[in-house]
């Protein structure tokens, strides 16, 4: 497996070894001890979660409050999304700031999205299947987000405005502004 940093802190993009020939393809995706070696902490997933969506579906920016954070590692099944990173603990030298990696059945890749980022992706192909691995469990009463077109965030998401696609709730969700934040602490990634 392959680490690479991105610009923002802790997040990390994460391209496995592929092994293939005439009939296909073996790949690694997962490696508990590879990953708490790289990034320098323990790291204890407890939920995997998937979603099938079509071409223009964006969900995001989604993340969750303590004492239900999430630190998540992302990756494409089957097809191509734009994934988004977004920083927001407050008092960090990247807060506001965002990554974009195209993430994709074909690349492999995946995002590791630590605790203290919002996350979100789009669907650039006419189907997807997404996989998330969580270290916390969904609470809904923890559940928070940020608009998606916010201007002080000013993501570009590479398609059309008006061929998105989100849920009422994706559309009704706060300014960056407006957002609940989470407090900086430079002790919690080691890299």
């Amino acid at each position: 497996m392959k680490f690479e940093k991105t610009k923002l802190p802790g997040v990390v993009v994460i391209t496995p070894k592929i092994n293939g020939d005439a009939r296909g393809y073996f790949a690694e995706t997962f490696r508990h001890d590879l990953l708490e070696n790289y990034l320098g902490y323990e790291i204890c997933f407890v939920q995997d979660n998937e979603s099938k969506s079509s071409f223009g579906v964006l969900r995001g920016l989604h993340y969750q409050l303590p004492p239900f954070t999430q630190t998540k590692l992302v990756r494409v099944i089957k097809g191509r999304v734009l994934d988004i990173a977004v920083d927001i603990r407050k008092g960090a030298s990247s807060f506001g700031e965002w990554v974009a990696v195209e993430l994709s059945e074909t690349n492999m890749k995946q995002l590791f999205v630590p605790r203290g980022f919002a996350h979100g992706f789009v669907v650039l192909s006419e189907e997807v299947i997404f996989s998330y691995k969580v270290d916390n469990y969904y609470s809904p009463e923890c559940d928070r987000g940020i608009k998606y077109n916010d201007s002080t965030l000013n993501i570009d998401w590479l398609i059309d405005e008006d061929k998105l696609s989100l849920s009422q709730k994706d559309i009704i969700l706060p300014a960056f502004s407006d957002a609940e934040y989470f407090n900086y602490n430079e002790n919690y990634y080691a890299k």
